[in-house]
């Protein structure tokens, strides 16, 4: 556990999350590894310990986002912010085909698809399989 997210905080953001990851949805009691508590505005940018900058978060979609908060997608000169779990509505942002790929309705949801490699092979398995099971939403 970090040792800067309390046993109280982390359980209201598992809870709060559904025990979910907030980036791709996958299920923390299906994973083999343990989900995260990631600050959605790193500690290093400013970021705080506090509910609403903490995300519940997959290992996969926390390595990749890192400490970053946005991308560039086709202008070099305007940089896009990922999708916040705390601000943004999910359904607003991605769209998920039956086949489990996930495609982007805003520029948003295109820089946070793209960092955090959303629509890796295995992911697209993963959802497709809880689609499947009727336990995606």
């Amino acid at each position: 556990m970090s040792k800067y997210v309390s046993e109280k905080l982390r359980d209201l953001v598992f809870k709060r999350a559904e025990f979910r990851c907030e980036y791709c949805k996958a299920f923390a009691h299906h994973s083999y590894f343990t989900f995260h508590i990631e600050h959605i505005i790193s500690l290093k940018h400013g970021g705080t310990t506090t509910p609403e900058n903490l995300a519940l978060a997959c290992p996969i979609c926390n390595l990749n986002k890192g400490s970053d908060l946005g991308t560039f997608i086709t202008n070099p000169d305007q940089l896009i912010r990922f999708f916040n779990p705390r601000i943004d509505i999910w359904d607003e942002h991605f769209a998920l085909e039956d086949t489990g790929f996930l495609s982007n309705k805003t520029d948003i949801g295109n820089a946070t698809i793209k960092i955090l490699y959303l629509n890796h092979p295995d992911s697209i398995i993963e959802r497709r399989e809880m689609l499947k099971l009727n336990i995606f939403y």
